[in-house]
C-alpha cells in the first residue's frame, strides 16, 4: 500500500511537472500542426484496412521506443538526474502515473509523437490512442493486479502486477503495454505477487485462470 502522505507528494510532483512537460512538447506539436507529420484527416485517404493496421503499428512501435528510452533512463547518470523522482516510492499509486521529472515525462512521451512522423496516423485516432495510453499508464500504477486477469494475457500484456515489480525490483519490466521487448531484452519478470497467489492456490489444490 502507498505510505501516508505519498499521494499528496505524487500529486504535487505531477501538477508541477505536467505544465513543463507540455511546454517541452510544444515545439514538436507545432511541427505537427504545421503539417510536417504524417497525420491525416480522412479515413478514405488510406482506407479502413490501413486505419485498423495503424493501431497495431502505433502500439508496437511506441512500445519498442518506450521500452528502450525507459531502460536508458535507468542507466546511473540518467536515473540519478532524471528518472529517480518517479521511483521515490516502492509501491506507486495511480497518481504516480504522471509524477515525473519534466525531462523524464518528455522523453517517455516523445515516442507517441515520433510515430506520426514515421507512418500515417488518422488525427482523431491518434488523439483517442493518446487518451487510451494515459488511462493505461494510470492503470499500471494502481496496484489492481486483475488487469489482465488471464494467465495467457499476463504472458503478453504488461499490467499493474508487472509494473509493480518494476518499482520494487528496479531492473525488470520496462515495457509500456506488452512484455515482448522485455523478453527480447532479457528484462522480463513474471509478476511475483501473481506467482505467489498461483503457488498458494496450487498448494491448496485450487485452480488459477
Amino acid at each position: 500500500e502507498p505510505v501516508i502522505g505519498q499521494v499528496a507528494l505524487e500529486l504535487k510532483l505531477a501538477l508541477s511537472s505536467i505544465p513543463q512537460m507540455s511546454l517541452l512538447m510544444t515545439a514538436v506539436s507545432i511541427w505537427e500542426l504545421k503539417g510536417y507529420s504524417k497525420l491525416y484527416d480522412n479515413v478514405s485517404d488510406y482506407g479502413l484496412a490501413y486505419f485498423a493496421a495503424s493501431i497495431f503499428a502505433f502500439f508496437m512501435f511506441t512500445d519498442c521506443l518506450v521500452y528502450w528510452f525507459h531502460r536508458w533512463l535507468h542507466l546511473p547518470f540518467f536515473y540519478k538526474h532524471i528518472h529517480k523522482p518517479h521511483h521515490k516510492w516502492k509501491v506507486a499509486s495511480p497518481f504516480a502515473s504522471h509524477a515525473f521529472h519534466p525531462l523524464d515525462g518528455f522523453i517517455q512521451g516523445f515516442p507517441y509523437h515520433i510515430a506520426v512522423f514515421v507512418f500515417p496516423v488518422h488525427k482523431v485516432l491518434w488523439i483517442c490512442m493518446f487518451v487510451a495510453i494515459n488511462l493505461w499508464t494510470i492503470s499500471i500504477h494502481d496496484g489492481h493486479f486483475a488487469v489482465p486477469n488471464w494467465k495467457w494475457a499476463r504472458w503478453l500484456v504488461n499490467g499493474a502486477a508487472h509494473h509493480t515489480d518494476h518499482h520494487l525490483y528496479f531492473n525488470y519490466n520496462y515495457g509500456q503495454y506488452f512484455t515482448i521487448w522485455d523478453r527480447i531484452g532479457g528484462s522480463y519478470m513474471y509478476p511475483t505477487k501473481v506467482k505467489q497467489a498461483e503457488e498458494a492456490a496450487a498448494a491448496k489444490g485450487g485452480k488459477t485462470s
